[in-house]
């Protein structure tokens, strides 16, 4: 009793027919033809295509001028402190890792970098990157100025988050001087 196992074809065969034993490999390798775009798809990339160079940056400049007249009218510290608004917070009582920004975010607006950096070290560390990485997208799409573009290496990328992960620790621990990052 003997068995004949079929194989998968393999990338640039034809399956074989279950009749056909003698399988032939396609001419020519296949590729991937990724479907056209829908009609929203299509609307959104004509649209793209058609915009302005300084579209993109202002309406990036409109939403951070968005948040921060919203934090400055709505005065995150003021508010009903005694009820967090982050869900891991309200869950668990602990700090989470963004936990604290936006009051940092508001001290910052304010020209209050100590209180700021009580409330949220890192983010303060990482502004002047975020800032100058906008400027120099924007200073190169709008005007074409040629700022060197910030390109970390994955072993930095993985250094920040290590960093990051290392805060969130340290920030929920409840001793000195650790309790300081604690919001």
């Amino acid at each position: 009793m003997s068995q004949t196992i079929e194989q998968q074809p393999q990338v640039g065969q034809q399956p074989a027919h279950p009749h056909d034993h003698h399988a032939h490999p396609h001419p020519y390798p296949l590729t991937y033809v990724p479907p056209p775009p829908g009609r929203f798809a299509g609307f959104m990339l004509r649209m793209w295509a058609r915009s302005p160079n300084w579209l993109a940056p202002a309406a990036i400049l409109a939403c951070f001028a968005s948040a921060a007249a919203f934090v400055l009218v709505r005065e995150p510290v003021d508010a009903a402190a005694d009820t967090p608004s982050c869900l891991l917070k309200y869950t668990t009582g602990y700090d989470c890792p963004g936990c604290g920004g936006t009051r940092a975010f508001f001290f910052l607006l304010q020209g209050n970098l100590p209180a700021a950096a009580r409330h949220h070290l890192v983010f303060i560390f990482a502004v002047p990157f975020l800032l100058y990485a906008y400027l120099a997208w924007a200073g190169n799409r709008v005007f074409g100025l040629r700022l060197p573009q910030l390109r970390p290496a994955p072993g930095a990328i993985g250094a920040v988050l290590i960093a990051l992960g290392v805060f969130t620790v340290l920030r929920n621990l409840p001793w000195e001087p650790f309790s300081w990052f604690y919001v």
